[in-house]
């Protein structure tokens, strides 16, 4: 996995130009964890099982060159990893003002959640960044709170 000095490209190959989430593939995102060195892996990989468990219905699959999780072909949840930190990625600017109030303590973009490498993002605002993104892409009933 390739990263620029200054930490803002993803860990992953770049992606092709225009690139969507392809296929599903398990085993593409299986392989960008493979490729990261702790404590990245084990870190993404909380946060993989913390958003198939917020959202059980999710296919895996690459966006981006990234990870990326959809719900009824919408990419709902997703995330990187970096030189100096990881995002999670709603995959969409509107969900972060939702939270505002708990993300206060993160550095965020409106498409990018930054975190620690050795710190995973606590499992219940997991659970409502999925939900709030779900509801936005999918309508009321697609938030599962």
């Amino acid at each position: 996995m390739r990263a620029r000095p200054n930490g803002n490209q993803p860990a992953a190959a770049p992606p092709t130009p225009g690139a969507r989430i392809g296929p599903v593939s398990k085993e593409e995102v299986d392989d960008y964890l493979a490729s990261l060195d702790e404590p990245k892996r084990g870190t993404l990989e909380a946060l993989r099982r913390a958003i198939l468990a917020a959202a059980p219905d999710a296919e895996e699959g690459i966006s981006y060159g990234c990870p990326a999780f959809r719900v009824q072909g919408k990419v709902v949840a997703g995330f990187a990893a970096f030189t100096r930190h990881l995002s999670y990625l709603p995959h969409s600017g509107s969900v972060f003002p939702e939270l505002a109030d708990e993300l206060a303590a993160y550095t965020r973009s409106s498409g990018a959640l930054r975190f620690p490498v050795d710190r995973p993002l606590p499992e219940s605002l997991v659970r409502r960044l999925v939900a709030v993104r779900r509801r936005q892409a999918l309508g009321p009933a697609g938030g599962m709170e």
